[in-house]
């Protein structure tokens, strides 16, 4: 009989919950504004940027998260800048520059022969490594960057719903755009070790695209991806023990499962609608924030 309560016993995998939950729930929560921005390729991107500027780093003597967080932020910083003064979209700006970051550093690893912090560590994750150093900074960065989205919820809604509205209400959407940029480095940047580089970004938009499927309304939207994320990681990293798997990827199936059992209530709900409704659908594709209706509704009284 299998001991349910068996990984319980060991402090490494008690850790490993512990980092996997909050990595769940805050890549979670940041998956819904990429996707509200449209910009779903960046997660990717800034894990790869990420991942170059790691091993930059460690080839300089550097800390693992200076080297990350200098590429990184570096890599925000251009991409923002390419994209605001060429008639470049961002997604564009974020395949080039973030690809030839990540090139670099595979680069600089081959001449080198370097491996001073487990190279497949970092691209395909390994929760169970997590340092005590590791989990305080990542304690610390879910609690800050939280703290982020709350206290600019409102000014993030309105950029990203709607830019131009949001320019001419006064609302410095240039600043609130980069800063998001940065918070959402960070995010990747203390997810990476544990997740890693090819498996981060299902791990930031899945949740995000299996709560959208689930309501339309932006709020229940942000609490259901909170939750499917956390739900999802830790199950991924409870199943792993059993399954003798390593923890990343089976995060990540276990959020694919997710997302296809919304996708089939989404289909079935639909079809429930269409025949209860004589065959007419009245289904609302949009999603609806109550900061833009505000807003709207202050400008235009």
């Amino acid at each position: 009989m299998i001991d349910l309560l068996l990984p319980f016993q060991y402090e490494f995998f008690i850790k490993g919950i512990i980092v996997s939950v909050l990595l769940g729930g805050i890549c979670g929560l940041a998956g819904v504004y990429i996707i509200l921005r449209g910009l779903s390729y960046v997660g990717h991107g800034l894990s790869h940027a990420a991942f170059g500027g790691a091993i930059v780093g460690n080839i300089a003597g550097l800390n693992y998260y200076v080297g990350a967080i200098i590429w990184s932020y570096l890599a925000s910083f251009v991409i923002y800048e390419i994209s605001k003064r060429n008639k470049i979209k961002p997604d564009a700006a974020i395949g080039l520059v973030t690809t030839a970051i990540f090139a670099f550093g595979v680069l600089l690893v081959s001449m080198t022969n370097r491996y001073t912090r487990n190279f497949e560590s970092l691209l395909f994750g390994n929760i169970l490594a997590i340092t005590e150093q590791d989990l305080y900074i990542i304690v610390s960065v879910t609690i800050l960057s939280g703290a982020f989205f709350f206290l600019l919820h409102k000014r993030l809604v309105f950029s990203f719903f709607d830019n131009e509205s949001a320019k001419i209400s006064g609302i410095k959407t240039s600043y609130i755009e980069l800063l998001f940029s940065f918070v959402l480095a960070t995010i990747i940047i203390v997810s990476m070790s544990s997740i890693g580089v090819t498996l981060l970004a299902s791990v930031i938009v899945g949740p995000a695209i299996s709560a959208r499927l689930l309501s339309n309304n932006f709020s229940n939207v942000v609490f259901l991806s909170i939750i499917i994320g956390s739900v999802a990681s830790f199950s991924g990293m409870y199943a792993s023990f059993f399954l003798d798997s390593s923890s990343g990827p089976t995060i990540v199936m276990f959020i694919t499962l997710g997302f296809g059992i919304t996708a089939l209530y989404a289909v079935f709900k639909k079809i429930y609608h269409s025949h209860s409704h004589g065959g007419l659908s009245h289904s609302h594709p949009h999603l609806h924030t109550d900061e833009h209706r505000h807003e709207h509704e202050h400008k235009h009284p």
